[in-house]
This record gives C-alpha cells, structure tokens and sequence, in this order.
C-alpha cells in the first residue's frame, strides 16, 4: 500500500487499451495540488501495453485489475476503494490541467455535492492537437436546461462528493454510452447541489473515431434520445417543464438529426418526423445556419441533407492535394 497525503480527493482513472494515452492521464492527476490524497488506476482487461506502464508508477497509486468488462463497472471498483470526501474521475485518454482540482475545491461551498469547472475539447491527429476550444458551465443558468445542451455532462469536468455519489448508487452499469450523462441526470433529479466554477479545466481529448461513444454514432444518437425524453416526461410530471427545455430538447432533436444525416438521409429524415411529433425538432444553432433552414422550407428536410451531402463532398475534394 502506498504511503499518500492527507488530501481529501481520490483521482480514479479507469483504463483498457489506452497505453498510447494513460501515462499522461496519470501523471495529470498525480501532479495535482496536495488536496490529492490517492490516485486509483482500474485496468479492464487491458492486452497492450497499459499494464505495464500503470505499474511502472510503482507506488505513487493504488492498481486493480480485473475483468470488469465494462467502464462504469471499473469506475464503480474506484469508487468503492475511495477513502476521501471527494471524487475525481478521469478516462485513461484525458487530463487534468495542473490545478483543476485545487480551483474547484478552492472555490466550493460548503453545501456544494458536485462541482463543475471548464472543459477544454482538444482535437487531436497523429499525437498532435489540431484545435483546443474551451466551455465554461454557466453559474445561474438552469441546470436542467444546460443538460439538455449536454453541456454539465464530460467525466472529468466534474468534482464528486464521494457520499453523495456513492447515495445515487454510482455509476449504471448497464450503459455503454452517455455514461457521465446518466448520471448526471439521476444527479439533478435526486437533488444534489451543483455548482459551476471557473480555472484550470479538464481536458477531453478526441483522437479517433474508434473510441467507445464514438465507433457506434446510432447508439449514442439512441441513448440521448431516451435519456432527453425521460428528462422532459420528468420534469413534466413535477410541473418544472418551461420553455427553455422545450427549446433546449427541441434544437438537441435537430441536432442529432443532422447527425445521422450523415449516415443514412432516410434515418435522419425518419428521426426527424418523429421528434416533430413530439414537438421536440427545432431548426436553429451551429447545426441550422439561415442557408439551410431555407432550403429546407423550399425543398423539404430530407432534400436539404441531400444538397448538405453534395456540398460537403465538393468542398472535400477541393481539400485534397
């Protein structure tokens, strides 16, 4: 057993195949302030290297490993060994910025169960980052709108009280996708206490389209949908439904349409008609330039995503050497 500090966070990192990435990820949380008392590596049936990295670590943190055949059953093993008030989880292929945890805590109320700070989404190619954008969580927004937006959700943004989490039960084992915003959502309606803080961030890292909520586009369009719809049947039911999360769920709806837009226009089309059915597709954002929505009123949405489709095509081959 490792002699730790007498800090008051366990940084868990669940990790399977990552050794490209888990030396980072661990060497982010054990170069975190003095606040971090343990750091907790969960190795999933790894057949790469990672194994032999996580112990090159020695120890400087607590290693298990097992079969655990699933990430929020590794994540759930962490939790159970955490000896400390509050809890920081971290994918094997992410970071922490220096002092991510000492500002969320520096910052926390003592009523705060859940702290969120920045989210820096860095796209990276061959090892190299191609592009950083940083979000901020928005002190006084509705929560409740803001994960609609899915903008509260990322695994490493967030700082847990480690009772509280472990009083929802942890994390679902049963979910393969949308994961942290499972979670998040039981969270919200059981009541904990968020707050949202500025500083250093974490760092979500987007390497490959091969990554477990990236490989399978449908599932996670799938699972969003039933997440969101619970939500809204939720805070129906409880007379908290406004119509900020009705635009919120509505434009997600749009969204996740033109995602699927490019996989299959008559999927994309289908979901589309759905979720006017349900009053939940609205055209507008990032997604629904004024160009676009044009075209569709004139044309009609499933024609629009064809004319984005030939659109997107030209503009590649205009891109290539």
């Amino acid at each position: 057993m490792a002699n730790f500090c007498n800090g008051t966070v366990s940084v868990v990192i669940p990790c399977h195949n990552a050794e490209v990435w888990v030396r980072d990820a661990i060497h982010s949380a054990l170069t975190q302030t003095e606040e971090v008392a343990e750091v907790i590596v969960v190795d999933d049936q790894s057949t790469d290297g990672s194994r032999g990295i996580i112990r090159s670590f020695g120890d400087k943190l607590h290693f298990l490993e097992g079969e655990w055949g699933n990430g929020n059953v590794a994540r759930n093993q962490g939790l159970k060994q955490a000896r400390t008030e509050w809890i920081q989880f971290l994918d094997a292929d992410d970071l922490l910025q220096p002092n991510k945890i000492h500002s969320q805590l520096e910052q926390a109320t003592n009523q705060a169960q859940v702290v969120i700070g920045p989210l820096i989404t860095r796209h990276q190619k061959h090892g190299s980052a191609i592009r950083n954008s940083r979000t901020l969580p928005r002190p006084g927004e509705d929560l409740f709108e803001q994960w609609l937006r899915w903008e509260v959700c990322q695994t490493g943004a967030a700082l847990w009280k480690t009772e509280a989490l472990r009083s929802l039960g942890g994390w679902n084992e049963e979910f393969s996708c949308c994961q942290d915003n499972e979670l998040t959502m039981r969270a919200l309606q059981a009541g904990l206490i968020f707050q949202m803080v500025d500083g250093d961030a974490a760092i979500y890292r987007i390497w490959s389209e091969e990554t477990v909520c990236r490989k399978n586009p449908r599932a996670v369009i799938r699972q969003r949908t039933l997440l969101m719809d619970e939500m809204m049947d939720w805070l129906e039911r409880r007379g908290l439904k406004n119509a900020g999360h009705l635009e919120a769920a509505s434009l997600a709806g749009f969204e996740m349409a033109r995602s699927l837009a490019k996989l299959s226009i008559s999927e994309a089309s289908s979901y589309a008609s759905d979720r006017k059915a349900c009053g939940l597709f609205s055209m507008g954002g990032p997604a629904g330039p004024a160009s676009f929505q044009w075209i569709v009123r004139v044309f009609g949405y499933a024609n629009a995503e064809r004319i984005a489709a030939l659109l997107r095509r030209r503009k590649f081959k205009r891109s290539e050497p």
